[in-house]
């Protein structure tokens, strides 16, 4: 027998830096844009402060129809803007009734002969799209570039779509970066989510992180009504550091394909916790009305949730680490951690490996052949009444 080195005997060991104190930069979804959109302040704890979302009202007392995103503390004497009224077009702070606009400037003090040439507050950059809101997030103060801009997902607001099943989870003891590895991570989709992966290619392409999946249920576990039964195509794309959009198609039995689209995203909330969201709508199959349509996206929902919650599980129970041991059907983890590094940089610094493009396909042979003889030892024993 070969003696063994001691190099061969030395063990693995983990290394992780802190997590980042800085926030990545990109467009960041609050949620549905209609939630904010009660006449009420509402406050978003994110980036390690507090925001406050509000629609200001005309002088009819109508809504506007605008949401402005300001910092919540009121620069006065740190008023929660979040915990005041909208008057008018203005949040007004519960402290002293300091009101501000949705441009970060003080428009009114009630019991001031003027309003101090240097009263503004920050306003956040924001974007309403696709029935959602987005902040935007750079370090440096830039504005955002027009190429990183979110795309318009086609079938919202198309009457042959449902509206959006949303949904959100607070992730606390967790850095960002965890949800993003899933992008790459084929394995974990069989033990964690309960799914076949027959076909797994990962693209890297500018701001863009795309997965792209073929898979069926593993067969030896039983999903009740949070599984169709058949295959699932995903097309799945990061846009940026923290919003995905996921194209379905599931295969419902007959020959018929049901189309939907996921969103996946988050916002940071400190280093250590992030705010989850996610929500579906889903295209109405013939004959289909609008509450069976808003039923099977609810159904679709209470399925990511299932899964979204495994993870979690895990997440809050694992370390961080940054020289993970792989193997090649681990997928491409540095390269797409090089990928998500440029969010965290300045721009300046943001370098070619980390944008340029790159393609990487995972032969699922060699898991595949071992999945099917575990599933299939799994339902004999299962046959055979052991537990």
């Amino acid at each position: 027998m070969a003696e063994k080195t001691e190099v061969d005997e030395a063990p693995r060991v983990i290394e992780a830096a802190p997590t980042p104190t800085r926030f990545a930069r990109g467009w960041h979804c609050l949620g549905l844009a209609a939630t904010f959109r009660d006449g009420t302040p509402h406050e978003i704890e994110a980036f390690g402060t507090k925001l406050v979302v509000f629609q200001g009202q005309s002088a009819t007392g109508e809504n506007s129809g605008e949401l402005s995103v300001l910092n919540a503390y009121c620069p006065h004497m740190g008023g929660n803007l979040a915990h005041g009224t909208v008057k008018g077009d203005t949040v007004a702070c519960p402290f002293h009734d300091w009101r501000w606009s949705g441009d970060g400037r003080c428009a009114a003090i009630p019991y001031a002969r003027r309003v101090p040439p240097r009263a503004r507050t920050r306003a956040w950059t924001s974007l309403e799209r696709n029935g959602q809101l987005y902040v935007w997030h750079d370090p440096e103060g830039n504005p955002p570039p027009p190429e990183v801009a979110i795309p318009v997902i086609e079938g919202f607001g198309d009457p042959e779509w449902s509206d959006w099943s949303w949904n959100f989870l607070r992730v606390e003891n967790s850095n960002c970066r965890e949800i993003v590895d899933n992008v790459v991570d084929m394995a974990h989709f069989y033990y964690v989510h309960y799914a076949f992966p027959h076909y797994f290619k990962n693209v890297f392409d500018g701001h863009v992180a795309t997965q792209y999946m073929e898979s069926t249920p593993r067969g030896d576990v039983d999903l009740g009504t949070l599984s169709t039964g058949g295959g699932l195509r995903s097309d799945a794309s990061y846009y940026g550091p923290s919003y995905m959009i996921d194209k379905l198609w599931s295969d419902v039995g007959g020959g018929v394909e049901l189309e939907s689209v996921l969103i996946n995203c988050h916002y940071p909330i400190d280093g250590n916790s992030f705010m989850l969201m996610y929500g579906t709508i889903v295209k109405k199959l013939p004959g289909m009305t609008d509450e069976q349509a808003a039923d099977a996206a609810r159904l679709t929902s209470e399925g990511l949730a299932v899964g979204f919650e495994q993870d979690v599980e895990i997440w809050k129970n694992k370390t961080r680490i940054d020289n993970p041991l792989l193997t090649e059907e681990d997928g491409p983890v540095y390269q797409l951690r090089r990928w998500y590094e440029q969010f965290y940089v300045d721009a300046a610094d943001v370098k070619d490996e980390m944008v340029r493009r790159f393609e990487f396909e995972i032969d699922t042979a060699r898991a595949t052949a071992a999945w099917k003889a575990e599933v299939a030892e799994n339902l004999a024993r299962r046959a055979a009444g052991a537990p």
